[in-house]
């Protein structure tokens, strides 16, 4: 973001921050398409139609561009799985379906700059040959849902939509959908058959959406920073790209800093950056407090400690550290947090989004919840422990899609790193934690009372 003045200069945020999303975000208007168009908007899109489709795909997937939605596919190779001459209708469906606790990139894009992915949905749908695309926007977000409305209709107007594109002879329709509401909705497949007016649960794979997805056509599933990230690449060239971040995490990204910090937002920096130095720029943790416990990428990724300040954020750093990079969603906590507290709320959270498809989804979350509420409240016994490890393993990696996964990884996480303040829950009969001190205030009610006093 533009943090610069906010930074002091000897720390050079010039050299870590790399704004390209967020590069006009703070400026009026930064979601028309005149400002977008003023800042180099769809130059990236006329570069793409001066290409052949495979030539296109084939220099996406030179950038080195992975998927920004967790997992870090590469994106040109998932374009490149799309069958062609196969004589079907061929899909994009952009995922905007945000709803992970921590979790908060897109949806402010969306808001601040919503025709960046538009010209990236244009990007692609020409490369894959699709002229349909759909944005599955989570539904609760009714201001972003307004303003994604308004910037399709001005890409419409100016000819960037609709028919013969730029006298390319590209025809595109692009819907926006509004979700329910349900987390399941953003693993892919759920996702596709929600789009297709049926309940959001996931399907069986194979096939996989690049052959049988929307309305069982071949179909590309993208996060939106992924989409969004395409016309920089296509505007200033894939060697730009590939010059940040690391070899096998290429390019820039958007890192959402959260919890306990002084400055929490968005920043947006190459691969491979430290939290130590986000949290050097953004002030530190709140004043007089330090870090205990933080999560790389949203609560479904194992969690982090202190002594993981200096890992690197890319793919293969975290990885290799024991976790997963996932949404790049940065939580972090001091001190006044309680573990077991904030795992239990996480797994409540799985537990109530569980499509219940599977049983060992539906009935594993249902009673770690049982479980960690009993030892929150000082009802536990030293075998809970062994328990909650056991029914984790029995969710992870044999549930229907990744929320089972993403439900166990804190179970995992905290039992490794922090079993002792599970054990003291049990023998002191009872949280030793007090909820107010971690709250924003807690801390402004002290001054106060000094003050006073």
């Amino acid at each position: 973001m533009t943090l610069a003045a906010e930074i002091d200069n000897n720390n050079s945020p010039e050299k870590l921050l790399a704004p390209v999303l967020s590069a006009f975000w703070d400026q009026p208007n930064s979601w028309t398409l005149e400002t977008y168009e003023r800042h180099e908007g769809y130059q990236g899109l006329k570069r793409a139609l001066a290409m052949s489709p495979d030539d296109l795909i084939a220099y996406v997937k030179e950038s080195g561009l992975r998927g920004r939605g967790g997992a870090g596919f590469p994106t040109g190779m998932k374009w490149q799985f799309i069958p062609q001459g196969d004589g079907k209708p061929h899909y994009l469906v952009v995922n905007a379906d945000e709803s992970e606790p921590g979790t908060c990139k897109d949806i402010p894009l969306l808001f601040a700059n919503p025709h960046s992915l538009i010209e990236g949905m244009i990007i692609a749908c020409y490369a894959i040959r699709s002229e349909h695309a759909f944005i599955y926007l989570r539904g609760e977000v009714v201001p972003v849902l307004r303003r994604l409305h308004e910037a399709v209709r001005e890409a419409y107007a100016a000819g960037y939509l609709g028919r013969n594109i730029l006298g390319s002879g590209l025809n595109l329709e692009l819907t926006v959908h509004a979700g329910a509401g349900a987390y399941i909705c953003g693993e892919e497949t759920a996702l596709l058959d929600s789009l297709e007016g049926r309940r959001g649960q996931p399907r069986l794979r194979p096939p996989f959406p690049a052959v049988a997805g929307l309305y069982a056509c071949p179909t590309v599933v993208n996060n939106v920073e992924s989409i969004a990230s395409v016309p920089a690449i296509l505007n200033r060239g894939k060697e730009w790209f590939t010059s940040m971040g690391s070899e096998k995490s290429p390019g820039f990204t958007l890192y959402s800093l959260s919890g306990h910090v002084a400055t929490p937002g968005q920043y947006e920096a190459p691969l491979g950056i430290t939290l130590r130095q986000l949290l050097d720029m953004s002030g530190g943790m709140r004043p007089g407090h330090r870090l205990k416990f933080w999560t790389p990428g949203g609560s479904s990724t194992p969690m982090f400690t202190e002594e993981h300040l200096d890992v690197p954020l890319d793919y293969e750093g975290v990885g290799a550290a024991g976790s997963m990079l996932g949404t790049k969603a940065l939580q972090c906590f001091d001190e006044t947090t309680c573990v077991v507290r904030a795992v239990t709320r996480w797994t409540e959270f799985y537990a109530h989004e569980s499509c219940g498809k599977c049983t060992p989804c539906r009935e594993g979350t249902y009673w770690l919840v049982q479980l960690l509420r009993d030892i929150e409240a000082g009802k536990g016994v030293m075998s809970d422990l062994d328990k909650l490890n056991d029914i984790a393993d029995n969710i992870n990696g044999k549930s229907f899609c990744a929320l089972g996964d993403g439900a166990a990884s804190p179970i995992f996480s905290s039992l490794k790193y922090f079993r002792a303040e599970y054990e003291q829950h049990i023998t002191g009969k009872g949280c030793p934690f007090d909820p107010a001190r971690s709250t924003v205030w807690a801390d402004r009610r002290a001054d106060n009372t000094e003050v006073n006093a």
